[in-house]
């Protein structure tokens, strides 16, 4: 089989005019401000292949990569809009439109999921959606530790109130991304703030609890390089200890693993340097938070292809980080690839 480049962090952001006005009157209707429940318009087939073709498709083309795990728009998630029943059906149509991409492009996509978590909602109609996405070729789910967008008003992820979700997704054999939405804190910068800080507060989560004790082949990525835990790892070292746990190693890097998305070469570098090879996942969050040239260097920050490309690694190196990793952290994935001879 021919090498691959494997793009573990991929969104639909490219959504046309009338899917964000869908959504805008459904989270009106939510929050009790419109009477009138929307009819989703859907997205013609023609508009929806030329959308990705022009972009998503176009980018990962030109960058060198082969295939990307794509989810829908992290930021439109929206956990923290209330009702049951309108996360129910956002996150269908989000996840079908995520569906009908990959079946388009079949050789170029894979499918993750978002999951219709609420703030006070139990876990019953996540898992029901996570086992109807998987029913239909989705690879893996993006999870949220924080639905309320910034108030932490969920339990840790190691508290056994998610051990339902846990298992089910054990037996689907699939990983979750660990990935916030929206944030409803003014203090908080989306993308700057809040996804950085859930991030590195699940790897403190983790580090407290015993999680993978009792769920030990349970897989979660840490996007964005793992936030700020690789930068102190030091730190989460001696608090390890001191909570008198067992090393990180064995405490939690048998099921933790972590993407590429860090925009710029130091970052990465250290990254590799603190992180073993076998817990890195080649990613750019293809068409995600960050979308701009680089002044210093005149290449796309969200390349982050050449930042790894800069890094003095083996073949065997290489092959781990931009396949075999993320083939073996989403056994679904590989199933499918190897069913298309890829």
């Amino acid at each position: 089989m021919m090498p691959l480049i494997i793009d573990c962090h991929g969104h639909f952001t490219t959504e046309p005019p009338e899917h964000h006005a869908f959504r805008a009157a459904q989270v009106a209707y939510a929050e009790g401000k419109s009477s009138d429940l929307p009819v989703y318009p859907g997205i013609p087939d023609k508009q929806l292949h030329d959308i990705i073709e022009a972009n998503q498709l176009k980018i990962q083309r030109e960058r060198g990569s082969h295939v990307t795990l794509l989810s829908p728009r992290a930021s439109g998630m929206g956990h923290h809009v209330p009702g049951l029943s309108v996360a129910k059906e956002w996150s269908r149509l989000s996840n079908d439109n995520v569906g009908r991409i990959v079946d388009m492009f079949p050789d170029n996509f894979a499918a993750v999921c978002q999951l219709p978590q609420t703030v006070d909602g139990d876990l019953s109609d996540v898992i029901e959606e996570l086992e109807r996405c998987v029913e239909n070729g989705f690879v893996g789910c993006n999870l949220n530790p924080d639905p309320s967008g910034g108030r932490w008003s969920a339990p840790p992820i190691y508290d056994p109130w998610w051990d339902p979700m846990w298992e089910a997704m054990v037996a689907l054999r699939v990983p979750a991304m660990i990935h916030v939405s929206s944030s409803c804190e003014r203090c908080l910068h989306m993308t700057g703030a809040h996804y950085i800080n859930a991030d590195t507060a699940v790897f403190m989560q983790l580090i407290q609890g015993d999680l993978f004790e009792r769920h030990p082949e349970l897989k979660l990525l840490i996007p964005h390089g793992g936030g700020a835990a690789p930068y102190h790892w030091g730190r989460y070292r001696v608090l390890s200890i001191m909570l008198e746990k067992p090393g990180l190693d064995t405490h939690l890097m048998n099921n933790v693993f972590f993407d590429t998305c860090v925009y710029h070469q130091a970052g990465i570098d250290t990254l590799f340097r603190v992180v073993d090879i076998k817990n890195i996942l080649f990613g750019s969050e293809l068409l995600g938070a960050v979308k701009a040239i680089d002044p210093e260097t005149g290449h796309p920050f969200d390349d982050t292809k050449r930042y790894i490309d800069q890094l003095t690694l083996d073949d065997e190196q290489r092959h781990a980080v931009f396949e075999g990793n993320a083939r073996r952290v989403y056994p679904l994935l590989d199933e499918r690839l190897r069913k298309r001879g890829l």
